[in-house]
């Protein structure tokens, strides 16, 4: 499920945009998130209005050493109307070859690298061709310029569909997946990658920040405190835990910028939840006990 050897947690650059910080400043960062053991970065053509990339080039440009210690996973497919993409009337997905190859050449750009290790599909396109998409992902790797291929927010008789004209298993499936939003446990996706033993994804692992809100008089609250006390930890803690423990091998991508946020949860990954301490999370999260 992970021969690419990604860190269990990923960090998400989604809103690089909002940190406010210098190339330099941005360029620490990373170091400092390697040296806490997350090597992998989640990244897309979209994020920051389009300028993710660039900004994320900008710091490696500044430690280019960086460059042999990361590693990238990059996503296309969405077409957002934005002065930065004058030529899109619509929002509309866009996962012909053309521009798959074409986004992907530009995010190596970007970034001033030779190589994504991976190219995530954003979204299930409804004109999805899945053999022009496969032509397409044959090109880049021949070409060296992506190691492997995956989607997000596939359901699984999509993804099923792409993975049958691909020659090799698909990589990863990043999806939305937290105590705040199970869905994932229950309409297949999950068991879809454990069978196939894709790497699954987590973004929004902790709600999008409705974790930290969860107020401690509500059942998933009560619980949270409750385990959190038992075990010593933050409910940000338990909540990756709680992914961590799934069979699947869940990835969650970390969203923040924050240095001792990280930190922080990086902790989350000594923290043991037994059976029954899981079952307790999900019923609470879940309003209801198990049928």
């Amino acid at each position: 499920m992970n021969d690419l050897n990604f860190s269990r947690l990923i960090l998400g650059i989604w809103r690089i945009g909002d940190w406010q910080k210098t190339p330099a400043e941005l360029a620490d960062y990373i170091e400092a998130c390697l040296d806490l053991g997350i090597d992998t970065f989640d990244l897309a053509d979209i994020y920051t209005g389009y300028q993710c990339e660039r900004l994320f080039g900008e710091a490696l440009a500044v430690r280019p050493s960086l460059k042999q210690r990361i590693k990238l996973i990059s996503k296309c497919g969405i077409a957002l109307v934005t002065p930065a993409r004058p030529q899109h009337r619509v929002k509309h997905y866009n996962t012909s070859g053309a521009h798959i190859v074409a986004s992907a050449e530009n995010s190596l750009r970007e970034m001033g690298v030779e190589q994504l290790d991976m190219l995530l599909i954003h979204r299930p396109d409804p004109l999805m061709d899945a053999d022009e998409m496969a032509d397409a992902f044959g090109q880049l790797q021949r070409a060296g310029k992506v190691k492997r291929f995956g989607v997000s927010n596939f359901l699984p008789h999509q993804l099923a569909l792409l993975q049958s004209r691909w020659h090799e298993p698909l990589a990863a499936n990043q999806v939305e997946v937290s105590l705040l939003h199970a869905d994932t446990l229950f309409d297949g996706t999950l068991d879809q990658c454990q069978q196939l033993r894709i790497m699954p994804q987590a973004w929004s692992p902790l709600g999008g920040g409705r974790l930290s809100d969860t107020a401690p008089d509500t059942p998933l609250g009560k619980v949270l405190v409750r385990l959190g006390s038992e075990l010593g930890v933050t409910a940000e803690q338990l909540a990756i835990a709680w992914l961590l423990r799934h069979p699947a091998h869940i990835h969650p991508v970390l969203g923040t910028g924050k240095l001792d946020r990280i930190r922080e949860l990086v902790a989350a990954q000594q923290v043991s939840l037994d059976r029954q301490q899981w079952f307790e999370l999900l019923e609470a999260a879940l309003g209801r006990t198990m049928p």
